[in-house]
Parts: structure tokens; sequence; C-alpha cells
């Protein structure tokens, strides 16, 4: 327990940082990602879907945030 306490302590301590840093702001990796422009989505062709009562229709989700979870039984 002693050196699980002392190892927390070291790893906490290393990731703090220096108390003589002018800028409090956080640093945080810079990405260039590029990705191509492959056009408009296509429409969405399912007839059966969970949890609506209709088909869904790209138009009918224009504007709103929307979180697509595809899974498969494999």
């Amino acid at each position: 327990m002693k050196r699980l306490l002392i190892g927390l302590t070291f790893l906490l301590s290393a990731c703090a940082s220096p108390a003589d840093s002018q800028s409090q702001e956080p640093i945080l990796p810079i990405f260039n990602a590029s990705l191509p422009d492959l056009g408009p989505a296509p429409e969405l062709t399912n007839d059966t879907w969970l949890n609506v009562d209709s088909p869904l229709r790209l138009a009918d989700l224009r504007g709103k945030v929307i979180a697509i979870d595809m899974w498969t039984f494999g």
C-alpha cells in the first residue's frame, strides 16, 4: 500500500505544471487533418428502423446533431 501511495504521489507531481509558468492555458496538441470532400451524403434507404414511427430521411434530419451507432453480429 505504501508503494502505491508513493507511486501515485510521484505520478501526480510529474503531471503538475511548473510553478513559474507564465501561461495558465492548457497546452493542447495541434492536429492538421484534411479530409477529402466526398460530396453530399447518400439518402437513407432503410425501410426498417428501431425506436422511430416512420423511416428517417436526410431532409428531416437537416440542422440536427445526429449520432450513428453501427454494429453487426460478427
